[in-house]
This record gives C-alpha cells, sequence and structure tokens, in this order.
C-alpha cells in the first residue's frame, strides 16, 4: 500500500495532467486541435522559464512573490527604450540588470536584516506594481512588429518561446544536479543550520537564488512581450502565483531541500496553462478563472503536505 501511495504521489503532477486533458475534450472539440495543443505549449513557456527560477528560492525554504511586479517593471523600461527607438539588444540588457540589481535587493535585505523573504517579496510585489503604473502612465504600450516577432519566431520548426523554455529548464536542472552549487543549494535547504558548520556560504545561496530567480522574471518578460506585443497595467500580475503552483505540483517542496526542474516543472507549467486554455477555450465565464487559480494553488500545497506525509512514513 505504501509503495503504490509513493508512486502514485510521485506521478500526481502528469495524472492530473492527463486528467485535465481529458476533460477539455470531452467538453469542447476545439480542444484536442493541432494548433491549440501549440499554443497551449507555446503560453506555458513564460510560466515555465518563472517556475524554473522559483524552484531556487524554494529549494531553500523562501518564496518569491515579486517576479510579477519585476516583470512588469521591466517590461515598462524595455518598452519605453524600444519606442525610443534603441535596438531590441540594449532593452534586452536593460531588463537583465533591472533583475540582478531587483535580485540582489531582495537577496541582500533577506540575509541582512532576517526578514522572511516572504514579507520582503511582498511588499516589493505592491511596490514594483506601484512603479510600474508610474512608468506606464497607467496606459498601454503598443510595441513594433520586431517583438511581437519573437513570439512565433520558428527555429527548426518549433517556436522561439519553446526553445528558450527547454534551454532553461535544462540548464537549471544540471546546475541542481551535477554542479556543486546545486548540491550546496539543496544541502542549505534540507539543513541550514548543519550546512552553516560545514562551512557552506548559506547567506550567498540565498541571494543568488534570488538572482537567479530575477533573471529567470527578465527571460519571462521578453516571452510574455513576445506573446502580447504590447505592455500593459496588468502585465504580470499573478504570473507568482502560477510559477509557485507550477514548481510544487512538479514535486518542489515548499518546505525546503527538494526539487523536481524536469519533468516536474515541464509537467506543473503545461497543466497550469492547459487550464487557462482549457478555460477559454470553453468559453468559461471569466469571473472562474481567479477561483480555479485559487484551487490550482491549494492543490499544489495539498500535493506538497502529501509527499512529506508519505516520505515520513
Amino acid at each position: 500500500m505504501k509503495d503504490v501511495s509513493r508512486f502514485l504521489i510521485n506521478r500526481a503532477p502528469l495524472i492530473l495532467w492527463l486528467v485535465v486533458v481529458a476533460w477539455f475534450a470531452l467538453t469542447t472539440e476545439r480542444f484536442l486541435s493541432v494548433n491549440n495543443l501549440v499554443s497551449i505549449g507555446v503560453q506555458a513557456s513564460s510560466t515555465g522559464v518563472l517556475a524554473v527560477g522559483m524552484v531556487f528560492v524554494l529549494v531553500l525554504g523562501g518564496v518569491d512573490l515579486s517576479v510579477g511586479s519585476l516583470m512588469f517593471v521591466a517590461a515598462a523600461v524595455a518598452g519605453k527604450m524600444v519606442l525610443a527607438g534603441l535596438p531590441l539588444p540594449v532593452a534586452i540588457a536593460a531588463t537583465v540588470g533591472i533583475a540582478v540589481v531587483w535580485g540582489l535587493g531582495v537577496g541582500t535585505v533577506v540575509v541582512r536584516w532576517r526578514v522572511a523573504s516572504f514579507i520582503v517579496t511582498l511588499a516589493l510585489l505592491f511596490v514594483g506594481r506601484g512603479f510600474g503604473l508610474f512608468l506606464t502612465e497607467t496606459r498601454a504600450m503598443n510595441l513594433p512588429d520586431a517583438v511581437l516577432q519573437l513570439g512565433s519566431l520558428p527555429v527548426l520548426g518549433v517556436p522561439l518561446p519553446a526553445w528558450i523554455f527547454g534551454l532553461t529548464l535544462v540548464a537549471g536542472h544540471m546546475l541542481l544536479s551535477s554542479h556543486a552549487i546545486g548540491r550546496h543549494l539543496l544541502a542549505a535547504g534540507v539543513d541550514p543550520v548543519g550546512a552553516r558548520k560545514a562551512g557552506l556560504p548559506v547567506d550567498r545561496l540565498r541571494v543568488l537564488a534570488f538572482v537567479l530567480c530575477a533573471l529567470s522574471a527578465a527571460i519571462a518578460t521578453w516571452i510574455t512581450l513576445g506573446q502580447l506585443g504590447s505592455v500593459s497595467p496588468k502585465f504580470g500580475e499573478g504570473k507568482e502565483f502560477a510559477a509557485i503552483a507550477a514548481a510544487v505540483i512538479g514535486g518542489t517542496s515548499l518546505q525546503g531541500g527538494r526539487a523536481n526542474l524536469f519533468p516536474g516543472v515541464l509537467l506543473g507549467a503545461l497543466l497550469v496553462q492547459t487550464i487557462e486554455n482549457g478555460l477559454v477555450v470553453a468559453n468559461a465565464d471569466p469571473y472562474l478563472y481567479p477561483i480555479v487559480t485559487s484551487l490550482v494553488i491549494l492543490a499544489a500545497v495539498a500535493l506538497d503536505a502529501l509527499r512529506h506525509r508519505v516520505a515520513r512514513t
């Protein structure tokens, strides 16, 4: 019985995704069309990239609720630069710089002031959102076609966002599983006190985790810009919760010390995006969207609790 429970819980992301796909396939015929399935994979890229970065923070027992606001600020700055006639590479470099400063700032406050990451990033969620609204003057910015083309540019027949997600996923997986930094992050997540006694730079690892998470937000910003072609006042809103849900459903623990980037984050991101896409295709009431999102987050927390319970038995 115990082995069956472990088997089902370890494969819960795949089972849940297949159940959701079957449900929407029975609900509407359009759901299983090739174009829609490709759209789900491409649209899941930004959430997936963001979830990869979130894993590094979660594995240390922290959380970053500010990534959606960071995306908004980065998109606002990039949009203004592009509309001013600056080349795309310059705008991309600017968003990377903003992400590095943002991540360093969050990590430094968490480490130096010993404030819970939940509190720090929750405050930044509102500060960043307000600053983004100030930059955009609460108006939408329509960007040139060159930006929109990034979201559909085919590379060997596969849209560029899917390639970016795949490469980010592989890089993150290799860092956690095959590099000393990854092993140190996991060790610090399991036992921070023991890791300090063993000589690991736990504080530096925490700062690094927030920087990596912020960099993933910068990448997700450009994927989203390429898909939307504009910066609206709601840009990036709710992305932090989708990323957390994707990471936790995929097997990363909210309590730290355990991560599952592949296939965990891949399946988690596909599950979150499949639900969102299915609701749209089925013409569901828009007021149901936040309710469904909340249920997905609750499911992620419940699944994490079940994993811990089974692991202790």
